[in-house]
C-alpha cells in the first residue's frame, strides 16, 4: 500500500500578549512552525518580528485557520523587521544633520 507524503499544515497565530515588544507585536499574525517537543510544555515556535523562529509561551497567542487564498498571501508577504531604538534615534540624527 502507498501513501502519499502530506504537506505540513501551514498554521497561523495572533499575539494577544507579549514581554518583549520588539519581538511581538500584539494584534500581529504570526507563521506557526511545527515543534511537538515545545507543545508538551505549552509552548509554540512562530517566527518572530526579526524573522527568526523562537520559542514563546502558547498564552502568547491564539491559533487561527484562515482560508487557503489567505494562507498563501500570508506565506508570500514578509513580515517588517522591527527597528531597535538605537536604530532609529540614529536615523533621526542622521537626517537632522543633513538640515544643518
Amino acid at each position: 500500500m502507498t501513501t502519499k507524503l502530506q504537506k505540513p499544515r501551514q498554521r497561523f497565530a495572533i499575539c494577544i500578549n507579549t514581554d518583549d515588544a520588539d519581538l511581538l507585536t500584539p494584534r500581529m499574525v504570526y507563521q506557526v512552525l511545527p515543534d511537538e517537543s515545545a507543545a508538551k510544555s505549552d509552548y509554540i515556535r512562530v517566527i518572530d518580528n526579526e524573522g527568526e523562529d523562537y520559542l514563546y509561551p502558547a498564552r502568547y497567542f491564539v491559533l487561527v485557520d484562515f482560508p487557503q487564498p489567505v494562507k498563501r498571501a500570508l506565506l508570500r508577504t514578509r513580515a517588517p523587521v522591527m527597528r531597535s531604538v538605537a536604530t532609529e534615534r540614529s536615523r533621526v540624527t542622521s537626517a537632522q544633520r543633513k538640515n544643518l
